[in-house]
């Protein structure tokens, strides 16, 4: 062995120079750089394909490097018999092995040098946008290991002969196998489990399976397999040439048994370690591939058993053919994570009716028809690509739109990747748990008990209709309280009754004061309910109707605001989907309602839902004092509010127009602290905009649309423009719409938390120019004229903390409202008849006077964030549909309910990570760059061989001097 060892490196250093000796390795070396690079800017339009990764750089590894190490290895041994040297390396007093390893190591050493040659592609990655480095790093170590195990088979291919073109011919065909057997264009033409054997074998489906960042012991040692076995038939190639001619004898035996146990112990160690799923190493960027600690929290709370069903056929279409695999390890992983609390089922409809049936009628799986085509027919396949999540009686169906995502780069070519399946099982695992637990008991999964604080006034004060109420809250806490298990403890207090200054106390410590029933009874009472527990304090608010089922629906939207895990209620106040140019939301609706409760409101009655745990107000419009109300009192109650809006509206028909807006919000907002002014920011950091563009061709003028940069959408990203905090810190990127600048009051919030979430870039300017039209003749670089000295602007704010009314001290507006309704009822003034007329139907309302602590107040200064509309622009843009927006409302819901579990998932898809903006031309310097930094490494290499030759010479001549 230690003469081995010593033979190894002397071997390699003479190998390694040979190849200079020739312009051979010069001609690898550019032939390697010229197809990466032409691979990486032309094939796959690294530019256009706009995603900060380096995949274009290892998707034809595994092709290229065939042919590459099959020209570099067919000569290795060929030379040698051809030239008659091999008899004497046979003859000489050396270990074979040390031999075969040498040369083994010489030629990895070249590709070694190869892949350094190519790091200015993932640097030139890094400094264009955001690079995940693990993907990076998992790339060359898989190349470097596929390229081991090609070597080993191109040195035992040509030491088994001496013509190095059969040799070259040999290698190319045994690689393209082993590539080709477990690659999609094969592993389709059969079924599932057949193609899943097929893909551990293949040698391409483990490089891609490393290339996505995770390291996994099977995946290498499966190429190390590969290499031991073709070193051991290589020398046991060289033992039988020193055998030719003599007879066989034992010790001949003796070699053939142990190379053959050798190779057999390197075959059966892939079988060993094919169970062992632990020894894996996630090297991406929040570990995208491994199960998150909100997925294992989500897990560790359900209390029955849950059910991941996966439906999928053998024939699909190919590019979701290799997504399965990966799918069927995800959920794996959640059986093995539940700790016997979720079963993993596999199941193909197509081969069980019953199934397929069961799967129609339950869940409402059925195939999706995908039209494929082979080089023989065409046909469309009926495929299944569904995952269910089943818990008690709820249940929740991905389909593919749900687990893939889609980039087009021309009109047949995309890019088709698994989106964020995590995300998606783990939010249908907390949707399915929570509808079921909010139609059970609402504290079997409260850790501490709560307390119901209820300050009512004697029968005698109350109005009629309260005093049945009073009696009704009664039966509703007895209910509760066998319910319980000790977790409820309530009080019943009269404020009027003790000492005169608990009233004040209530009102200073959560803001409530006595009720009025209306203004023809203006005698004060007190009907306030309290809700206490996990360090926080949340309102009960009297239900609109005043009967049992309201006040139950109250005190259990109350409860489940409590309680973690329980599925919310959004109240959505959106513009009106009537009209031409009205602006609708089906995309934000649709993901919100994934995770919670949606119930559309327009805030008219002065009052929000009464379940209603959080309050989205989306481009509002000229709301009037009881809305404005509604939302303040929401608020007052430690109700959470996100509002998208700005003091300007743009539409889009032919043309983009912008007008201003009145939203009716101002006075409110600047009560709190907030301000927008009445402009709009512009950033040289921009996405870009589908703009029509005139070109003059003959005389006639020809309308045609580019994509170019639209500085009233800034491209926000890093932690200067998204802020360090929950709601941003997972998205990498934002792009904003057409917003307004914020300015928050320092003084008026010096007691509250407050988060500026967006900001623009330093390079943004602000304009209250109405025409949102580029003129890209006048203004090229920018298609509008940069205003004032640039600087960053707020553009989202989130408050968090005590509030003061709005209408602290003032009329409430629904009883000013009453007084005009009877007015209009009795124009006569006949008071007897509307004070009737009143009791009959009264109207109880107070003013919270402050909010509690827990209160939160989004403000996103745009009307047209996440609006259907200007999703639909940026993603025509980006090629693939951008879903920022979406995310960032819907974190901004989760952290307003201090609900963070998806929080840190939500985001995380791999084409999310968009190149930064560039200016025109910069693209073209970034790749002409690259070109250039080519040939200066290869002059490098060059010079570098020189003064290696150099040194040699020099060496030489001393040693001859000597003699």
């Amino acid at each position: 062995m230690r003469n081995t060892l010593a033979v190894v490196p002397c071997v390699a250093r003479k190998e390694f120079r040979s190849f200079f000796a020739s312009p051979a390795a010069y001609l690898f070396l550019g032939g390697f750089l010229a197809t990466n690079l032409f691979i990486f800017f032309w094939v796959e339009t690294y530019f256009a394909r706009n995603i900060a990764d380096v995949r274009p750089l290892f998707q034809w590894m595994p092709i290229l490097l065939i042919f590459l190490v099959a020209a570099l290895t067919m000569r290795t041994w060929a030379e040698e018999h051809r030239g008659g040297t091999l008899e004497n390396l046979l003859t000489a007093p050396v270990n074979p092995l040390g031999i075969v390893l040498g040369k083994f190591c010489a030629v990895m050493g070249l590709i070694v040098l190869a892949l350094v040659l190519t790091l200015p592609l993932p640097l030139t990655a890094f400094v264009l946008g955001p690079l995940d480095w693990g993907p990076v790093l998992g790339g060359y170590v898989a190349t470097l290991f596929l390229a081991g195990a090609y070597v080993a088979i191109g040195l035992y291919m040509s030491a088994r002969t001496d013509n190095p073109i059969v040799a070259l011919m040999l290698t190319s065909v045994v690689c393209g196998v082993l590539y080709l057997l477990g690659s999609s264009t094969l592993t389709r033409l059969f079924g599932y489990d057949m193609g899943k054997w097929l893909a551990l074998i293949g040698t391409g489906s483990r490089f891609d399976s490393i290339t996505r960042g995770v390291l996994d012991l099977r995946d290498l040692y499966y190429y190390v397999s590969i290499a031991g076995v073709f070193l051991c038939l290589n020398l046991f190639s060289l033992e039988r040439l020193r055998w030719a001619g003599n007879p066989l004898t034992k010790r001949h035996l003796v070699w053939g048994w142990m190379v053959g146990l050798a190779m057999a112990n390197f075959v059966a160690a892939n079988f060993w370690l094919q169970p062992v799923s632990a020894a894996r190493v996630d090297m991406t960027q929040g570990n995208i591939y491994s199960l998150s600690q909100a997925t294992n929290h989500q897990l560790s709370l359900l209390r029955e058993p849950l059910l991941i069903r996966g439906y999928f056929s053998d024939r699909t279409h190919p590019l979701l053919a290799p997504l399965v695999p990966r799918l069927k390890d995800l959920m794996e992983e959640y059986a093995i994570a539940g700790n016997g609390k979720v079963r993993v089922e596999m199941i193909d409809p197509t081969r069980d009716k019953n199934a397929e049936e069961e799967a129609a009628s339950r869940f409402g799986v059925r195939p999706t028809p995908f039209q494929t085509a082979d080089r023989y027919q065409a046909a469309v396949v009926n495929s299944y690509f569904d995952v269910v999540i089943a818990y008690g009686d709820q249940y929740e169906k991905l389909g593919f739109q749900d687990l893939i995502e889609v980039k087009f780069r021309g009109e047949e070519d995309v890019d088709v990747v698994l989106k964020n399946p995590e995300y998606a099982i783990t939010r249908a695992i907390r949707k399915v748990a929570g509808a079921w637990q909010a139609g059970g008991n609402p504290f079997e999964n409260m850790q501490d008990p709560v307390t119901l604080k209820a300050f009512i006034s004697p029968d005698k004060r109350l109005p009629e209709t309260l005093r049945a109420l009073r009696n009704d809250l009664h039966e509703l806490v007895e209910e509760y309280r066998t319910q319980a298990n000790g977790k409820l403890i309530v009080q019943v207090e009269d404020p009027d009754s003790g000492n005169s200054d608990q009233a004040a106390s209530l009102r200073q410590r959560y803001g409530i004061g006595p009720h009025i029933a209306n203004l023809f009874n203006p005698q004060p009472f007190w009907f306030s309910l309290i809700l206490e527990g996990n360090h926080e304090t949340v309102p009960v608010p009297l239900p609109e109707t005043l009967d049992k089922a309201g006040l139950e629906r109250s005190l259990k939207a109350a409860l489940q605001r409590l309680t973690p895990g329980v599925l919310k209620t959004i109240a959505l106040v959106k513009p009106a989907p009537y009209g031409p140019h009205a602006r609708r939301y089906t995309d934000l609706e649709k993901v919100l309602a994934e995770n919670a409760r949606l119930k559309e409101t327009d805030l008219k009655e002065g009052m929000v839902p009464d379940d209603a745990d959080l309050l989205l107000v989306l481009a509002p419009s000229n709301l009037d004092d009881r809305q404005v109300f509604a939302i303040d009192q929401f608020l007052m109650q430690g109700g959470s509010v996100i509002m998208a809006t700005s003091p300007f509206d743009v539409r889009i028909s032919n043309t983009i127009l912008a007008q201003p807006h009145e939203a009716g919000l101002e006075d409110l907002l600047a009560h709190y602290g907030l301000s927008m002014d009445k402009s709009m920011v512009l950033d040289r950091y921009n996405a870009a905009l589908p703009v029509p563009v005139e070109r003059y061709v003959g005389g006639l003028t020809l309308r045609e649309i580019r994509m170019l940069p639209y500085p009233h959408f800034p491209d926000l990203r890093g932690t200067e423009q998204l802020g360090d905090n929950p709601i941003t810190s997972s998205l990498g990127q934002l792009t904003l719409n057409w917003a307004s600048p914020i300015t928050v009051d320092k003084e008026k919030n010096k007691d509250r938390h407050v988060i500026e979430l967006l900001h623009s870039s330093p390079e943004s300017w602000t304009s209250d120019d109405l025409d949102v039209m580029p003129n890209y003749r006048l203004y090229p670089q920018t298609g509008f004229a940069v205003t004032g000295t640039p600087s960053s602007h707020v553009l989202a704010v989130a408050i968090q903390g005590r509030l003061d009314s709005f209408f602290k001290g003032k009329k409430s507006p629904l009883l000013a409202t009453t007084e005009a309704e009877a007015q209009e009822e009795n124009p006569k003034g006949d008071q007897k008849g509307t004070q009737e007329d009143e009791e009959s139907r009264p109207r109880i309302t107070s003013i919270i006077d402050h909010s509690p602590g827990t209160s939160r107040l989004v403000l996103i200064a745009s009307n047209a964030f996440a609006s259907d509309t200007s999703i639909d622009l940026i993603s025509q843009g980006l090629g693939t549909h951008y879903t920022k927006p979406l995310d960032f409302i819907q974190n901004a819901v989760d952290w307003s309910l201090e609900d963070r579990g998806l929080l840190a998932l939500r985001g995380r898809t791999q084409l999310a990570r968009t190149l930064y903006p560039l200016p025109q031309g910069g693209q073209r310097m970034w790749e002409l760059g690259n070109y250039c930094f080519a040939l200066f490494e290869l002059l490098l290499i060059w010079l570098w061989r020189r003064w290696v030759t150099a040194s040699d010479g020099k060496r030489y001549e001393q040693v001859l001097a000597e003699v």
